[in-house]
């Protein structure tokens, strides 16, 4: 039987107005098909956000305001065309491999009740199986001093980065990432995607509850506990809130 990371895997990445799950916007998105033995396949989408594009977040992915009016397509066209591409991929039996997943599939999940588009948890339910880079990184190295973006855990498993922070080169990179770490350790490797689904989930609940008691006891940081968030992949939607 063939491992989970030598079949295809959908790769996925957004860059966003910031870094609110509730009340930010997708600017670019990107889902890839890679591995498997076939050619990667990508598609890349810049939206309209309709909401100003804070300078912040234009330093990191580089898309200003004005750039995302003149070139963005309607940001409800990008929406459900992402979803219906990631459908496509879950429904194929493909893992979605994303980095720090539950911000992006949120993210994702909101922009679809803004939109008026059928989320992609409603089309593909108890199909969904994802593989998060940072969350797999942080259980089998998880003493490791130095930091866990993507860049870091390009360095850290000699992967390829060809421009940080565009979605296109972040959604395969995560990919690469992914397979390096389940080709170095068999626990992950070998492991059903089933499995490594339900392993990740509470991994990222310690992981998340093992930050919020360092900012618990660190001096200026305490208040921040309250915004560590324990669920994975997808932060539930809580009706009447958030989506506007």
């Amino acid at each position: 039987m063939t491992a989970w990371f030598e079949g295809r895997l959908a790769g996925f990445d957004l860059e966003t107005t910031g870094v609110n799950v509730e009340t930010d916007r997708i600017v670019t998105a990107c889902a890839v098909q890679c591995g498997g033995g076939h050619p990667t396949q990508s598609a890349t989408w810049m939206a309209d956000p309709g909401i100003e594009i804070p300078e912040e977040a234009s330093k990191v992915h580089g898309i200003t305001t004005e750039q995302a009016r003149a070139e963005g397509r309607p940001a409800a066209e990008v929406v459900e065309q992402l979803v219906a591409a990631l459908a496509e991929c879950v429904l194929a039996g493909q893992p979605v491999v994303a980095m720090n997943a539950s911000f992006d599939l949120t993210i994702l999940d909101r922009e679809a009740r803004r939109h008026g588009v059928q989320p992609l948890a409603d089309i593909v339910g108890g199909d969904l199986r994802v593989v998060d880079p940072r969350v797999l990184d942080k259980a089998v190295d998880k003493f490791r001093r130095g930091g866990r973006k993507l860049e870091d855990l390009c360095r850290t498993y000699d992967v390829r980065l060809d421009g940080a922070h565009s979605a296109d080169a972040d959604a395969i990179a995560a990919c690469r990432v992914a397979w390096r770490i389940a080709s170095k350790d068999p626990r992950i490797g070998g492991a059903s995607l089933d499995d490594l689904h339900q392993w990740q989930i509470a991994w990222a609940r310690q992981q998340a509850e093992s930050l919020a008691d360092y900012f618990r006891r660190t001096p200026g940081k305490e208040s921040w506990a309250d915004g560590v968030r324990t669920e994975w992949p997808l932060i539930p939607h809580q009706s009447g809130g958030g989506a506007a």
